[in-house]
Order: C-alpha cells, then sequence, then structure tokens
C-alpha cells in the first residue's frame, strides 16, 4: 500500500505554493521529487507531515488507504510515517544515544525508557560506523557544534532507528562532498531494501546514482511538470530543468 498525494494545494500565509500535485511513493521504493530552488518541494514535505503552517486548501494526502490530510503530525508519525529535515536542528541537553535508546525502548519494551538493549546499541554502534558517525558524536547533545554533514549523518541514523514505514528525505545531499553523498545514498538504498517508501527530495539529483530509484518527478512552480523512470532523472542532469517547464506548459 502507498502513500499518495492526489490533487494537493497548499497554501503558506494565504499564498497559494503548490496547485494540484499528485504523486505516490510505494512501500520498498525510492521515489524521487526533483525541482529547481523554490519550486515548492520543501514546502510538499512539511505538509506531508502536518505542518499547522502549511494548510491544505484542496485535494488529499492518503497514505496504506487512511485519508491524513486532517491528522495532526503525532497520529501520522505514528501510523508510520516520519521526515528528515534538510537542516536539522541542535537539541541541546539530549544526548544522540539517549534519543535513540528512547526510540528503541518504546518500540521494544512499551513505555519503559530505562530499558537499555545490548542488541539494539550494538547495532546503533555498527550502523553508526557506516555512516561515519563516530562514538564522540553518539555521546553529545543532538547536532550541537556538529558539522552540515554530521548533522545529516545523524538524522539518517534516527531515521533508521524509528524503522518508518515511510520517509521523506529534504534535500539529504545538500551541503555534502561527494564521499558523504555516496554514504547517504547507499544508507537511502538500505533502508529501501527493507521495505520502507522513500520520497527524496532533491535539485541537483546526484544522490540518484547511489539509491536507484524506480519513479522521479520534476516541480516547477507547484506543479509536477513531468513524472516518468530513471530516464527521467538522468534528462534532469543532462539537460536541465529548463526544457520541462516548456514540456509542462504545453
Amino acid at each position: 500500500m502507498p502513500i499518495e498525494v492526489q490533487d494537493l494545494r497548499v497554501s503558506v500565509d494565504s499564498k497559494e505554493i503548490l496547485k494540484g500535485v499528485s504523486l505516490r511513493v510505494e512501500r520498498g521504493e525510492a521515489v524521487v521529487l526533483m525541482g529547481p530552488n523554490g519550486s515548492g518541494k520543501t514546502t510538499l514535505a512539511y505538509a506531508l507531515m502536518g505542518h499547522p503552517s502549511y494548510r491544505v486548501v484542496g485535494g488529499r494526502i492518503v497514505m496504506d488507504n487512511t485519508d491524513i490530510t486532517q491528522a495532526p503530525t503525532y497520529e501520522r508519525a505514528l501510523m508510520g510515517l516520519t521526515l528528515a529535515f534538510q537542516n536539522p536542528v541542535e537539541v541541546p541537553g539530549v544526548k544522540l544515544d539517549y534519543l535513540l535508546n528512547v526510540i528503541n525502548a518504546k518500540k521494544v519494551k512499551g513505555f519503559d525508557l530505562t530499558y537499555v538493549d545490548p542488541k539494539f546499541i550494538s547495532w546503533v554502534r555498527q550502523e553508526a560506523t557506516k555512516l561515519g558517525v563516530s562514538a564522540d558524536l553518539l555521546g553529545r547533545d543532538i547536532n550541537v557544534n556538529f558539522s552540515g554533514g554530521e548533522r545529516k549523518r545523524s538524522e539518517v541514523l534516527q531515521v533508521m532507528a524509528l524503522r518508518p514505514k515511510y520517509v521523506i528525505f529534504d534535500e539529504p545531499d545538500s551541503g555534502l562532498d561527494v564521499d558523504g553523498i555516496r554514504i547517504i545514498g547507499g544508507a537511502i538504498a538500505s533502508i529501501t531494501s527493507e521495505g520502507v517508501g522513500a520520497l527524496i527530495i532533491t535539485h541537483h539529483a546526484e544522490i540518484t546514482k547511489f539509491i536507484n530509484p524506480t519513479r522521479a518527478y520534476v516541480l516547477m512552480g507547484g506543479r509536477v511538470v513531468a513524472s516518468g523512470g530513471p530516464e527521467l532523472v538522468e534528462e534532469v542532469l543532462s539537460r536541465g530543468y529548463e526544457h520541462l517547464q516548456v514540456r509542462g506548459e504545453q
């Protein structure tokens, strides 16, 4: 069962940003949403997650056959939807390893937040090593004095610990060097191989070389102007967005 966006229109401060967007993400697939800056990509991400400042004025969001258009953010999260932010914020006073353990304890042991599962801790350390998250970062306050790349890797590690059904990655490749893009892309590919549906939002699409997308959409001016398979990604990488704008207006 997918998460579907059906003719979605979204306003921010009385200005319509999304003007009838439709797309879908199936479980276990990577779907890429591309577009230039200011096209409405982050607006879509926040609207999907239920941010109160992003008001749905038309259309629907349906997740596993349930209409979640008006559902609060916490209900969407409990249903298995999560968002990895483009710019993860600092959380002073909360250690990264503590947060990860709380996530796991709530899933495995109800609300016994003092429970520490040694197998989970071993898993965290293993996955952190793959992502390039050092043991030092695990013991520090979340994102406090982290570099941009460290924040991205920490965010992906948190997503993996949540074990969601669907995840929205908002610009996971922004601010990363080539090695960082490869590592994050490989982690997203691993997540989808385990049955998670991923919507990867990007404006330059280099990360798609590592995630093997099944479908792609191009968003411009608040509208989907093109959709297709992996060949659409290659078209954008080779020719840019301008010719797609012409296609969308025809």
